[in-house]
């Protein structure tokens, strides 16, 4: 899954969900796709828009895996297949919005 179809798929959850209240940085591969959830609907884009409250560094792969439920959050960061930077209680908001 490329990165705009990962950006398409995470406006469409984002919509269905309370507002997030943090900004969160995705680095996957060597793209970036930024979250911010401070506004309702988020803004989701392939742009670096600066500080992040989290960064999530992780594949393209997985995180269409984690997106549909296939990779459990907690086992792809124990294993090293997701990293996380700052606050981890984001990461976990985030990571539930995804399993709805």
């Amino acid at each position: 899954m490329d990165a705009e179809s990962l950006i398409a798929e995470m406006r469409q959850r984002a919509g269905q969900n309370l507002k997030l209240g943090y900004k969160v940085k995705f680095v996957v591969d060597d793209e970036i796709i930024f979250w911010d959830g401070t506004e309702h609907p988020p803004v989701i884009d392939g742009t670096d828009h600066g500080d992040a409250n989290t960064t999530i560094t992780i594949t393209a792969e997985n995180l269409a895996k984690l997106m549909a439920g296939k990779l459990d959050p907690t086992l792809g960061y124990m294993t090293g297949k997701l990293k996380v930077e700052g606050s981890m209680g984001v990461a976990l908001k985030l990571t539930a919005m995804f399993a709805d």
